[in-house]
């Protein structure tokens, strides 16, 4: 039986949860929701489904929901959803503070129902692929630039675009983060709009993150750095890049290496199929609750950093 599913908030982002839900193996897309009437029946046509105007009105109807609202309101639809025993795959950044993620969590677990999250880049191929090359790593740099959008301006670039990465990390380097240092500017909104985070972690390893949304030209590449290879990946080419020391015990050590296969996917449509597959067979998705809340508890400390520092 598919699962029955509806998309709530049609916008930038929500518009392709329901191009991809409305065909996703396993999923019935039975309706799309949004306050604005004309975006939800615009969406609705375009993917077969029903345009709704109250999330209150999927109750009964749904087995799960994927929100794509303003992160302010998270929380407050994600409880109410959750106590109803819906399963929700919410965008990043999860909520607006811990003790929002943390209610978020508990609902779910109090319903024994799914709750996932947004970080799309940890569904990217490219990731994937290099993950297993990944074992040691001793610094990493991430560039995460984009051109000023025209959504996600209530929230800073920190919760915006550089939550991706911290997320990443996290999932990556198996150790605390025992110091950061941060710097953030606002250029064009009263938010940070370009920032820059050092991390050091307890095992030594050490992360450089740049974000901005003020770039003329778009970057989403992350390095790897570690003894004797080195790791390159870039997100939007979905490719990656693997050189290594080779050789020694008598023979001239050489430098070798290339380009890593990768089998080139839509992220968005790999974390859709996650959550439904997660549903299916009760387990818990890619990226849980607790996921999506250590990289916001490392965001909201990296913004705290810089207020405190202006």
């Amino acid at each position: 039986m598919s699962l029955r599913i509806a998309v709530i908030g049609v916008g930038h982002l929500g518009k392709h949860h329901a191009r991809i839900l409305s065909s996703l193996p396993g999923a019935q897309l039975v309706a799309v929701v949004d306050t604005n009437r004309a975006r939800a029946e615009e969406i609705a046509t375009a993917n077969h489904a029903e345009p709704l105007f109250d999330y209150h009105d999927v109750i009964g109807r749904v087995d799960a929901v994927t929100l794509a609202v303003p992160t302010e309101i998270h929380a407050e639809l994600a409880r109410d959803l959750l106590a109803k025993r819906i399963h929700v795959l919410v965008e990043k950044p999860m909520a607006r503070s811990i003790d929002e993620a943390d209610g978020m969590i508990d609902a779910a677990g109090d319903a024994d129902v799914v709750l996932a999250v947004g970080q799309t880049e940890r569904f990217n191929p490219a990731l994937n692929a290099a993950r297993r090359f990944l074992t040691d790593p001793r610094f990493i740099e991430v560039h995460r630039l984009g051109t000023f959008p025209e959504r996600s301006l209530d929230i800073d670039v920190v919760f915006d675009l550089m939550i991706h990465d911290l997320d990443v990390v996290l999932s990556i380097v198996s150790s605390d983060v025992a110091s950061l240092e941060a710097v953030g500017v606002p250029v064009i909104t009263p938010r940070v709009d370009i920032a820059n985070v050092r991390l050091r972690f307890a095992n030594g390893c050490i992360a450089n993150l740049t974000a901005s949304r003020i770039s003329r030209d778009r970057v989403r590449k992350i390095r790897f750095f570690q003894p004797s290879s080195y790791v390159s990946i870039d997100y939007a080419a979905q490719k990656v890049e693997r050189w290594s020391l080779e050789g020694g015990g008598g023979s001239t050590p050489s430098i070798q290496g290339g380009d890593i296969a990768v089998d080139v996917e839509e992220p968005l449509q790999l974390e859709l199929a996650d959550f439904v597959d997660a549903i299916a067979r009760k387990r818990q998705p890619r990226v849980t609750g607790e996921a999506g809340r250590r990289a916001l508890a490392l965001a909201s400390e990296i913004v705290d950093k810089m207020a405190a520092a202006t």
